[in-house]
């Protein structure tokens, strides 16, 4: 791959790699990090992609699933089919109190505004995930997030430095079409609840089909917000995602 320009962290240095292709992004984030590489995923609704596509080139890569205790039964099953297909080296994370007891003691937070979502959110996905990074001694990250699935994302670049960790986007700038196309010419599932309206799936109670007036946005917790922090800074010095 022809690097043509460096970007800055802080940290370390990169290639800018914005007029890459998906394949150069994830062999490039390989020999550059080596067994500190690690990828995430939700099994959403395209999640088969970056899991296609990183396991052809990195067959054995640690992949790091949150389950939060609160996913569709379509998503368990999702993942059984995917873990099984492409043969993944799942690793599943879970928060340190289960559902019931984060329940028991705190009420649904989902239900408690925008705070209380935050308090979820921290509990059940950004804590689980800092503690893989950190267990897994991860340097950088392989996520499928893309510049598509809405204005929060708009103006993500394809690798950045997130607190201590690198991100790296292979799929950024793909859109629904290029999405749609791999998924069909590799015989790949979409997540069964794409068929019943569903455009981003997470937990079942913040989670709802895409209505006539709607943003993909405005389907996920309620409408709040779009991000649930895994992929923001933290500003807190114990996370180092």
């Amino acid at each position: 791959m022809e690097k043509t320009s460096t970007v800055e962290t802080g940290i370390s240095s990169y290639p800018d790699l914005e007029g890459s292709t998906a394949i150069a992004r994830i062999q490039w984030a390989k020999n550059t990090y080596g067994d500190s590489l690690v990828m995430s995923t939700s099994f959403g609704i395209q999640s088969a992609v970056l899991l296609h596509l990183v396991t052809q080139q990195i067959p054995n890569i640690k992949v790091i699933f949150i389950d939060t205790g609160y996913l569709f039964p379509e998503t368990y099953a999702l993942a059984e089919e995917l873990t099984k297909r492409l043969d993944l080296n799942l690793l599943t994370y879970r928060a340190t109190l289960s559902s019931k007891e984060q329940e028991e003691r705190y009420g649904k937070l989902w239900e408690q505004g925008e705070a209380g979502l935050d308090q979820y959110n921290k509990m059940n996905k950004i804590e689980p995930m800092n503690r893989a990074i950190t267990e897994l001694k991860a340097q950088a990250w392989l996520s499928g997030l893309r510049r598509q699935q809405s204005q929060s994302r708009r103006n993500l670049s394809a690798v950045h430095q997130q607190n201590k960790v690198t991100k790296i986007y292979p799929i950024i700038d793909w859109d629904d079409a290029t999405i749609y196309k791999y998924l069909t010419e590799n015989n790949l599932p979409y997540h069964p609840l794409w068929e019943k309206g569903y455009v981003s799936v997470g937990d079942w109670h913040s989670s709802s089909p895409l209505k006539d007036n709607m943003t993909a946005e405005e389907t996920r917790f309620n409408g709040i917000k779009r991000e649930c922090g895994l992929h923001l800074d933290s500003g807190a010095s114990d996370y180092q995602i």
